[in-house]
């Protein structure tokens, strides 16, 4: 056989390996990682990488869409989630420029969430008014849907300690509601619904699905701790309107990443640890994992029946989806499709027909057909794992996966540090024994290491292959070195031609996850509140004033540049204060913040809202409270005099 052959060959089976592999990643991966040939690297150092991956030469397509011209705006919006600062970020695309932060699980001190009285209450408080947490890692972030694609509704984002779900109202990005998950820990992959499982009508989202990752005792109050056969975990259905939990699903294994099917009938989870070990040695011993798959209909019909349990003190309905209970398909709530050990990474083709499950510890994709799964919940179909199409090799350490709209997917290989370019049906010929179907289509180097990945449009089916996104767990030598902690790095890549072109690095704070990018005219962002959205607002400044019964005290004034309606106010020692604070501008743009020296508040106001904030005004003395945010060339002598008598 000719050498150029077998180097064909071995790129069709996805065999390149780069030399030049992080130590310290293989060496967190290295147990259990099903091994794959090698083939000579083109590159065999991090500066040679860099060279073969640098961005197009100026004047080209792609270098003069992503560095936009002044004034000019981008084609897209990004959706964020923001790891370990707890919020969402919203970025231009394909520039790439931060263009807000929505603070969801964490305070902010730049517009007082955590502060007023209205954050307080999304947040969730202890009895004695603080907030119940002050930490969050937030991970996934998706968007709601109608026919297919994103309908500007919602956002949701996860918080994975604390088990918490937030929605983003894409009206005004803020955050208006927090859900604690009961009986789940680490809860990672978040995925909507994008249809009724039974109701055609209803094509748009209405449920919002929650991985459980780490499995623990049911109920969890200590008695079974050393009891591993006992350790659970749960899938979760969330009212995407009334943020209520509506059931879970208890499940062997842990889950990971979640999508859904286009026709709402299906709801996935990549499993790990389906030998439920306890410690990280015993969550590797199994060969296969599995890709679970929920039938919708089915799982609601048992809830109304009243199928199900309750754990502890939640009144969430329970149903069972464990492998025992599951067997027979004409009954089954749950599939358990067996993919390699420790998948990472389940996502949903924008042609509807197939979930593909990333291999991690193999250097495998699964490609799942929905079609088949169906069958086999309607028995039509003998073996469940008939369902997969293909199971192709595509390099070592594969994670997540985007899309182009065209056929082509595209999944990070977090040790080879690359993206693969694959074609699906091609992938799905070899897999069928046409060893001349190339599949392969491209590689592109990034630095380093990649996690998650997605596309412009790439999870509706209305992807366009113009971007991908890919973020990088470790930028190394890319970024001016900043002490120990390095930045991460998120590189943009070009996708409209044959070619992988990489066009831009952008340093971020770690440590960011997923997100979705989505065409900017699907969102209609509005630029000034409605003064009736609040019911405490002050409509005009002569309803301003101290309003006071016995210790407790309400100050209303109003905001209009360049000043407050009440030039000062006089409060005694001890006082309970709740202050109210309504901006009456109606400019665009124009927002005011209102701070107090000495007291721990700080928050902003934007054209025609209404926030408050309540505290016991317990130092005596003179405090000018002014104006934080620029809004007028007066902007410096806006202020308040707060008189405290002692």
């Amino acid at each position: 056989m000719s050498k150029e052959i077998t180097n064909l060959r071995n790129e069709n089976s996805g065999m390149g390996r780069r030399r030049f592999i992080n130590t310290a990643a293989l060496a967190g991966l290295s147990v259990g990682v099903v091994g794959c040939n090698d083939k000579p690297a083109a590159q065999s150092s991090p500066a040679a990488a860099a060279s073969a991956a640098a961005p197009a030469a100026a004047g080209s397509h792609a270098t003069a869409s992503v560095h936009l011209k002044p004034g000019e705006l981008d084609t897209y919006y990004g959706l964020w989630s923001s790891g370990h600062t707890g919020d969402m970020r919203v970025l231009g695309m394909p520039s790439g420029r931060e263009l807000l932060r929505i603070p969801c699980f964490v305070p902010d001190a730049l517009v007082g969430w955590g502060i007023t009285n209205e954050s307080k209450q999304v947040m969730g408080t202890k009895p004695d008014g603080s907030l119940r947490y002050m930490v969050a890692d937030t991970h996934h972030t998706h968007a709601s849907y109608k026919d297919g694609n994103y309908d500007g509704r919602y956002a949701w984002i996860n918080d994975k300690i604390n088990a918490r779900l937030a929605r983003v109202r894409l009206d005004y990005f803020i955050c208006d509601k927090i859900t604690d998950l009961p009986n789940v820990q680490g809860f990672h992959g978040i995925f909507p619904d994008k249809a009724d499982p039974v109701d055609p009508a209803i094509n748009y989202t209405t449920r919002v699905f929650c991985g459980g990752e780490f499995a623990i005792p049911l109920p969890n109050n200590g008695a079974d701790a050393n009891k591993p056969e006992k350790y659970h975990s749960l899938f979760t259905c969330v009212d995407a309107e009334s943020m209520e939990v509506r059931w879970q699903v208890l499940i062997d294994g842990n889950c990971d990443l979640v999508a859904s099917s286009y026709d709402g009938k299906l709801a996935a989870t990549n499993q790990y640890n389906t030998e439920n070990g306890v410690h990280y040695e015993d969550m590797m011993s199994a060969e296969r994992d599995a890709c679970l798959f929920f039938n919708i209909a089915r799982i609601e019909e048992a809830v109304k029946a009243g199928k199900f349990k309750t754990y502890g003190s939640s009144k969430v309905p329970v149903v069972d989806g464990t492998h025992e209970g599951n067997k027979d398909p004409n009954t089954a709530l749950v599939a358990y499709v067996s993919v390699p050990k420790n998948p990472h990474g389940v996502n949903a083709s924008p042609d509807a027909k197939y979930f593909i499950c990333a291999g991690k510890l193999s250097p495998t994709a699964t490609v799942i057909e929905l079609a088949k799964v169906l069958d086999w919940f309607d028995g039509k179909l003998e073996k469940l794992d008939d369902s997969i199409v293909a199971e192709v090799e595509l390099g070592l350490g594969p994670l997540h996966t985007a899309f182009d709209g065209r056929g082509n997917a595209y999944t990070t290989l977090f040790l080879d540090s690359q993206v693969v370019k694959w074609n699906v049906d091609a992938a799905i010929k070899f897999h069928a024994g046409d060893k001349n179907a190339k599949y392969v289509v491209d590689r592109i180097d990034v630095q380093y290491q990649p996690g998650h990945i997605n596309g412009t449009q790439s999870e509706t089916r209305f992807a366009d292959g113009k971007y991908i996104a890919v973020g990088c767990k470790f930028s190394k030598d890319r970024f001016l070195p900043v002490g120990p902690l390095h930045p991460e790095n998120e590189q943009i890549i070009d996708i409209s031609g044959d070619k992988m072109v990489l066009v831009a690095d952008h340093p971020v704070r770690s440590e960011p996850h997923d997100f979705v990018i989505f065409k900017r005219d699907l969102l209609k962002p509005k630029q000034v509140y409605e003064l009736d959205d609040s019911p405490i607002a002050i409509k005009d400044p002569k309803e301003s004033g101290v309003f006071r019964n016995g210790k407790k005290v309400t100050v209303k004034l109003t905001s209009q540049a360049p000043a407050f309606s009440l030039r000062e106010f006089t409060l005694k020692k001890g006082d309970e204060v709740t202050l109210i604070l309504t901006n009456l501008d109606k400019v665009e743009d124009l927002t005011h913040g209102f701070a107090i020296p000495k007291y721990n508040i700080n928050f902003i106001v934007n054209p025609q809202e209404t926030k408050s904030v309540t505290f016991i005004a317990d130092q005596p003395g003179v405090f000018w409270a002014y104006c934080t945010h620029f809004c007028h060339a007066l902007h410096l002598e806006m202020r308040s005099r707060m008189i405290v008598e002692g």
